[in-house]
């Protein structure tokens, strides 16, 4: 840096034991949805969303799901966060020349069911995965998009044709990290403000929402943990056809919607239902469109949705 070092330590903890799927907090179309893709034969999954979102935990506690002693799973990860009983994994090395796509295609030689690719990062990558998946492998992987239509684009951009993206990609995650409210102090929240949101998102007026206070077991932040929020997106034939297309992503948006699509915000105001997190916590992890859609989708024409975040939340006063 320009006044001296700068440090970065990213603490995992090698020994804490990997939890099952009903423990990520998925809703349960969500979850059901994840399953059935889990015991496809072949086809790329998808995970994205930002650094530090949850993406390797999510596809680890896939992996945990499948594991067993018919499947042969390899892994190529950089670096290897969680050692997986029964998984083969492999750590990139950039000095000694094994890089993503390098390892995958020693991987493929040796005849694996499931791969798990840590990220794809470069055109040569994304090409090997969807050969892959093509070839008769379940393919794993993570991509940094800000939401699950996104990466369809994200694909075609780095170079794979559409009609590959459309004959590989079965589905799509998207996952943020929201605080969890610290159940010691959380406070109701019957601000006008709190209620006034409520009427925006066709929330019952009888429904309990709360606010972060903080306490010495929270260390006075209101928060205590972290949770996902989900936006699972399927490759039905109109999205294929739309991918065929060179589509935009909001074209791909508005069909997997109609598919029956649920944004990030949308999760994140079932969490607010349910008292799990804050309206600001949600509106911090996701943006002003995502809010817009979300509150669009509840048909209330009646509402002005404005733009900026910040006007939809809670006051804290």
């Amino acid at each position: 840096m320009l006044h001296g070092e700068a440090v970065v330590m990213r603490l995992l903890r090698q020994n804490s034991t990997l939890r099952g799927l009903r423990d990520l907090g998925m809703d349960t179309r969500e979850r059901e949805c994840f399953e059935r893709v889990l015991q496809m034969p072949h086809g790329i999954i998808l995970v994205t969303g930002p650094t530090g979102s949850g993406k390797t935990s999510t596809l680890y506690t896939a992996l945990n799901t499948i594991n067993d002693a018919l499947r042969k799973i390899i892994t190529i990860e950089d670096p290897v966060e969680y050692q997986l009983k029964g998984v083969n994994q492999i750590q990139v090395n950039e000095k000694s020349g094994l890089t993503f796509a390098r390892g995958l295609r020693s991987i493929l030689r040796h005849d694996p069911d499931v791969v798990l690719i840590g990220e794809i990062r470069d055109a040569e990558t994304a090409q090997i995965a969807v050969q892959a998946s093509l070839t008769g492998h379940l393919v794993f992987s993570t991509l940094h998009t800000n939401d699950a239509p996104g990466a369809v684009t994200r694909l075609v951009d780095m170079g794979v044709e559409p009609y590959l993206v459309a004959s590989s990609l079965e589905a799509v995650l998207a996952q943020r990290l929201v605080r969890v409210l610290c159940k010691h102090c959380k406070q109701v929240d019957a601000s006008s403000t709190a209620q006034a949101f409520k009427g925006q998102l066709g929330i019952s007026a009888d429904t309990v929402i709360y606010r972060s206070v903080g306490c010495r077991e929270c260390r006075n932040t209101g928060f205590f943990g972290r949770q996902a929020i989900f936006e699972w997106m399927d490759s039905d034939n109109e999205i294929r056809q739309l991918i065929l297309k060179n589509a935009s992503s909001d074209l791909v948006r508005d069909a997997a919607r109609r598919g029956g699509m649920r944004t990030l915000a949308d999760d994140g105001w079932r969490l607010v239902r349910q008292g799990v997190t804050t309206v600001e916590e949600v509106l911090s992890v996701t943006t002003a469109k995502e809010v817009a859609r979300s509150t669009k989708n509840e048909s209330l024409d009646s509402v002005a949705v404005q733009s900026d975040p910040a006007s939809l939340a809670v006051s804290r006063d």
